[in-house]
C-alpha cells in the first residue's frame, strides 16, 4: 500500500527510513506523537499488550522501533513484527514513569518484557509511617508510606540489628496508634516495657515527639550500615554527661556504645575504603539468567537480594542488568556513593539521571576491571552462578519427585508405569446446539493450564455425544502424532462405556492403543471403565487415586461449560444485531468486533457507528435502538 503524500513528506523532512510493513495508520500516529515523557504499550493484532515501555521522549522513543537499521537484537525484531497499534500515558517526570512502567509490567505481564522473579519470602525491616513509628520485621511489602530495609537473607543479622536499634534506641513494640492529640487526652497509661526499660513511654510524654523521631532517624542509620555515624553520635553523648560529672548516665550510654562496636565489628568486612556502594553481579545457565545486589556499606557487606529470571526470549545482558537496576531502586529509600556493574546498562544516562532525580543525590556508576573493585563484582557474579545452579537443581528436583496421588493412581489401576501426564476430554451441548468439547492436562497431579485445548464439532451436527468424542479424540491424537509430540500416560474420558468405547475405536485406528492406557470415569456411581472389560473398578470414596481423577473429570468440565456459554453468548449477541433490517451475520461481527458489546453499540453515536457501517446501516441501528429502549 502506497504512503500518503503528506505523511510521506513528512517523513522526508526528518530524512527518517522507516521497516517495511509498517502501516499508515501507524506512520500518521507516530507523527502526532508528544515529545513528553511517559510509558507506551505496544499491541498485536489482538489488542494484546505485548510490551510495555517508558521513555524521555515518547515521540523518539516510539519511533525508533520502525526506523531502518535500528533493530539490533532478534527479540526486539521479533517483538516489532508483531505490533500494530501502541497506546501511551504522559507523566510530569521521569520517576513516575519508572513505577507506572512497573506496575504495568505486574499487571499485564507482557510477552516480551523481562519478568523478574524476586527473594520475596525473605523478610524486611519496616520503619512505620506514623508521627511516633515502630520498627519491626515484615514478609510483607505494602504501599502505605512506611520505609523498608531488606531483604535479609541472614536472618540472625536482622534480629541483632533489631535487637541493637532497640536497645540503643527504646523504640515502642506496642500498636497503640500514638498522635499528640491522643496523647494529650491522656488515653494511655505505661506498660510493662516502660518498668523493664525497654521503651521511654511516648505514650504518656516521657519522651518528646521530637526526641523520639531522633531516635528512629539513629536506628535508621543502622539500618543503612552507618555505625560509624551513630557511634560518634553516642560518644559525644557519653562525653558531654562525663563533663556533667553524670558518670552514672555515661557508663549506660558507655555500655550502648560497645554493644553498637561489637556488633559493627562482626560484620562482613568486603573493602577497605569504608565507602558505601552497590555491586551487582550476574550469571547465566540454560534458559536461566540469575542477578545478584550485594549492599556494602562502610566496607561491610550488609545483605544480599537476587532475581532469577527466566530469559527465554534471549534478551541481551545490558537489557537485563538496567531492568535489575530500575527494580531495585524503584523500591529502595537509599542510594550509595557508588555503584558497581559487571556490563553496562541499555541506556546509562538515562539510569544516573533518573536516580539524580530521584534522590537528589550525585552517584558514582561505574564496571570495574581490576584490583579489589573487580574482586567485588566477581564475588557478586559468584554468587548469582551458585543462587542460579541451586534454583535450576531445585526444579529439576520437583519434576523428578512424582505426587503421592499418582504413583497412588498407578497402583490402584494396575498400570505400568505412573500416569505423570493425563489428558481428560469432555462434551458440552444444550439441546444438539453449539456442540463444543475440551481438553485439560495435569502434569503430576497438577493443572498444566498452557496445554488446554477447546474444540468446536466440526462432523457432527446432532446430539450424537459418541460421535462427537470420537471426533475430538481423532482430532487431538492425529495432530499429536503428526508433530511428533508426547503423548499422555493416561486419558481419561467423561463418560461410561459408550463414550469410553468411541475413544478406544480411534486409538485403534490410529495404532497408539499399545502405547496410552484410557478410561472412562461414569459420574452417577464414580465407576472407573476399561476398555473391552464389562466389570468396572470402584475405588473408596477416601481414595488420593479417585480424588484425583474427580479433580481432573470436574476442571474438563469447568473448561468445557466455560467455552460453551461463551459461544452461546456470543450467537445470541449475533442474533440480537441480525434483527436488525440490512445488517446480516458478517456487518454484525464487525460492529461486536469493534464495540465490543451490544451495550456499546446501543451507546455509540451516528459518527462513531459511520466509521464502521454505511449511512444508511447507521440510521437503521439508531432506530432500532431507539424504538426497541428496554
Amino acid at each position: 500500500m502506497e504512503i500518503p503524500n503528506n505523511i510521506k513528506q513528512s517523513l522526508l523532512e526528518e530524512k527518517i527510513e522507516f521497516i517495511e510493513g509498517i502501516s499508515n495508520q501507524l506512520l500518521e500516529k507516530i507523527k502526532n506523537l508528544t515529545t513528553k515523557p511517559g510509558v507506551y504499550l505496544h499491541k498485536n493484532k489482538d489488542n494484546k499488550i505485548i510490551y510495555v515501555g517508558k521513555a524521555k521522549n515518547l515521540r523518539n522513543r516510539i519511533k525508533s522501533y520502525f526506523q531502518q537499521g535500528r533493530l539490533v537484537d532478534a527479540k526486539t525484531k521479533a517483538m516489532v513484527s508483531h505490533i500494530v497499534d501502541f497506546d501511551y500515558i504522559v507523566v510530569d517526570t521521569e520517576n513516575e514513569a519508572f513505577i507506572l512502567e512497573d506496575n504495568l509490567i505486574k499487571k499485564y505481564k507482557p510477552k516480551y518484557n523481562i519478568l523478574l522473579k524476586d527473594d520475596k519470602t525473605f523478610p524486611y525491616i519496616k520503619v512505620t509511617n506514623e508521627e511516633f513509628p515502630k520498627i519491626f520485621s515484615t514478609r510483607r511489602l505494602v504501599k502505605d508510606g512506611a520505609k523498608y530495609f531488606g531483604p535479609y537473607t541472614d536472618l540472625r543479622l536482622m534480629k541483632n540489628m533489631l535487637k541493637i536499634i532497640r536497645s540503643l534506641f527504646y523504640v515502642r513494640s506496642c500498636n497503640l496508634k500514638l498522635t499528640k492529640d491522643s496523647i494529650q487526652k491522656d488515653k494511655f497509661k505505661v506498660c510493662l516495657d516502660y518498668h523493664i526499660h525497654k521503651c521511654q513511654a511516648p505514650c504518656v510524654s516521657y519522651i518528646s515527639q521530637e526526641q523520639y523521631n531522633e531516635n528512629i532517624k539513629k536506628g535508621i542509620q543502622i539500618l543503612l550500615g552507618k555505625t560509624k555515624e551513630v557511634e560518634k553520635f553516642i560518644e559525644s553523648q557519653m562525653d558531654k554527661l562525663a563533663e556533667e560529672m553524670k558518670f552514672e548516665e555515661a557508663k549506660e550510654i558507655r555500655d550502648k556504645l560497645y554493644v553498637l562496636k561489637d556488633f559493627s565489628s562482626n560484620q562482613k568486612i568486603v573493602s577497605t575504603d569504608l565507602k558505601n556502594r552497590d555491586v551487582f553481579g550476574m550469571a547465566a545457565l540454560d534458559d536461566f539468567v540469575c542477578t545478584v545486589i550485594f549492599t556494602v556499606r562502610e566496607g561491610k557487606l550488609l545483605g544480599r537480594k537476587h532475581f532469577i529470571i527466566k530469559n527465554l526470549l534471549q534478551a541481551d545482558s545490558s537489557e537485563i542488568i538496567q531492568k535489575t537496576i530500575e527494580n531495585w531502586y524503584i523500591n529502595n529509600e537509599f542510594l550509595p556513593n557508588e555503584i558497581f556493574l559487571p556490563t553496562e546498562p541499555e541506556d546509562l544516562e538515562y539510569i544516573t539521571d533518573w536516580l539524580k532525580k530521584k534522590f537528589k543525590s550525585q552517584v558514582n556508576v561505574s564496571i570495574p576491571q581490576i584490583g579489589e573493585k573487580r574482586k567485588l563484582i566477581e564475588m557478586a557474579n559468584s554468587n548469582a552462578e551458585l543462587i542460579l545452579q541451586d534454583h535450576i537443581a531445585a526444579l529439576e528436583s520437583r519434576e523428578k519427585i512424582i505426587s503421592k496421588a499418582v504413583l497412588s493412581l498407578q497402583r490402584d489401576l494396575h498400570l505400568n508405569k505412573a500416569p505423570v501426564r493425563m489428558e481428560c476430554f469432555d462434551n458440552s451441548h444444550i439441546q444438539g446446539s453449539d456442540l463444543v468439547s475440551s481438553l485439560v492436562v495435569f502434569e503430576n497431579g497438577k493443572p498444566k493450564k498452557s496445554d488446554y485445548r477447546k474444540f468446536k464439532n466440526e462432523t457432527v451436527n446432532k446430539n450424537d455425544d459418541f460421535a462427537t468424542m470420537k471426533e475430538v479424540v481423532m482430532r487431538r491424537y492425529t495432530r499429536l502424532l503428526s508433530e511428533k509430540s508426547q503423548l499422555p500416560d493416561l486419558i481419561v474420558i467423561d463418560g461410561g462405556k459408550g463414550q469410553l468405547s468411541a475413544a478406544w475405536e480411534v486409538l485403534n485406528e490410529l495404532q497408539i492403543q499399545n502405547k496410552i492406557t484410557i478410561i472412562g470415569l461414569a459420574k452417577r456411581l464414580e465407576e472407573i471403565f476399561f476398555p473391552e472389560k464389562s466389570d468396572s473398578l470402584i475405588l473408596p470414596k477416601s481414595s488420593s487415586s479417585l480424588r484425583l481423577l474427580q479433580q481432573i473429570r470436574d476442571e474438563a468440565h469447568r473448561f468445557a461449560i466455560t467455552y460453551h456459554r461463551k459461544l452461546r453468548e456470543k450467537r445470541i449477541i449475533h442474533t440480537q444485531i441480525e434483527e436488525i433490517q440490512g445488517i446480516g451475520k458478517k456487518k454484525s461481527e464487525k460492529l461486536i468486533k469493534h464495540f465490543g458489546s451490544v451495550k456499546q453499540i446501543r451507546q455509540a453515536n451516528f459518527e462513531q457507528l459511520k466509521e464502521i457501517v454505511s449511512e444508511k446501516d447507521t440510521n437503521q441501528i439508531l432506530d432500532y435502538f431507539k424504538n426497541n429502549a428496554d
